[in-house]
């Protein structure tokens, strides 16, 4: 048991930076990004072609190259696109999202075929820390955990302690008086999105270095960043780690009883969240 909850610890961080992106949207914009998990997927095929192209280079250079583009998609994404759906009405931005969804899922398609692929770690995702004669960790998951723990801390500082994360905060609580105050919102949003993309090309890098990815798994990929935002509380970032832990332990725990059970089981937590609790484990807080 003791294995089962480190080991749903250690997929919750990666759960954590599937949804981070997802809550700083939500928190910043109230737009819920329908197409995240299909972003996460052309993040970690950007580095899959990259290191393609560039034949030897190590794999963490060509991500780390990628996450300036993933800033400025990002940001045009937002300031030309994603601004003109936002509104008292969400389904603007649902409808765009998703269209962008079945885009970027057709595009990788064409470019890529429906064959799964992986980034070459040179082993690493292999590589195992020993602790007993019971138990070993896996190298990389530890860093995917301390990354997604870094990155929550991250944010939550931004937000609390920075002249950005004032603005953040400001255009979240009141666009107009923001606005007479002398914030261009638009700016704002958009800044918010090119740093949600950052995290998603992070996410995507290190999910296909984990394991394979296919054009297809975008759908899959929302799911769960979308039930550890809700589980842990939309547009809180502490939230959204708890709620990616608590995801993670409830599928290992239903993969150790039956190996068809383990996301089945994280379903149903998140539908009891869900009707106990809609606001979340943890409500929205910038302290």
């Amino acid at each position: 048991m003791l294995e089962t909850l480190v080991q749903g610890v250690l997929l919750g961080g990666l759960y954590t930076l599937f949804a981070l992106g997802q809550s700083l949207m939500f928190g910043v914009m109230r737009l819920t990004n329908t197409a995240q998990g299909d972003f996460i997927i052309l993040g970690a095929f950007a580095v899959i072609a990259g290191v393609s192209l560039t034949g030897d280079a190590a794999p963490w250079l060509v991500a780390l190259a990628v996450l300036p583009v993933a800033f400025g998609f990002g940001y045009a994404l937002q300031r030309y696109v994603l601004n003109g759906t936002l509104g008292k009405d969400p389904l603007p931005s649902l409808v765009v999202t998703f269209g962008l969804s079945i885009v970027i899922q057709n595009l990788l398609l064409e470019l890529f075929s429906a064959d799964p692929r992986a980034i070459e770690t040179g082993g690493l995702n292999t590589q195992g820390i020993a602790l007993g004669d019971a138990m070993s960790l896996g190298v990389l998951p530890l860093i995917v955990l301390a990354i997604a723990v870094g990155a929550t801390g991250a944010l939550q500082w931004l937000f609390a302690c920075t002249a950005l994360g004032r603005s953040f905060r400001a255009v979240s609580d009141d666009r107009e008086i923001a606005e007479l105050m002398g914030l261009n919102a638009k700016k704002v949003y958009a800044l918010a999105t090119a740093i949600a993309f950052v995290l998603i090309a992070v996410a995507g890098a290190l999910q296909g270095m984990r394991t394979t990815v296919s054009p297809s798994d975008g759908p899959l990929l929302l799911l769960f960043a979308f039930e550890a935002v809700i589980i842990g509380g939309m547009g809180s970032f502490w939230g959204t780690l708890a709620g990616a832990m608590i995801l993670g332990v409830t599928q290992q725990i239903g993969f150790r009883l039956d190996p068809g059970w383990g996301i089945w089981f994280g379903h149903i937590v998140f539908l009891i969240v869900l009707v106990l609790r809609p606001q979340g484990l943890f409500p929205k807080t910038r302290g």
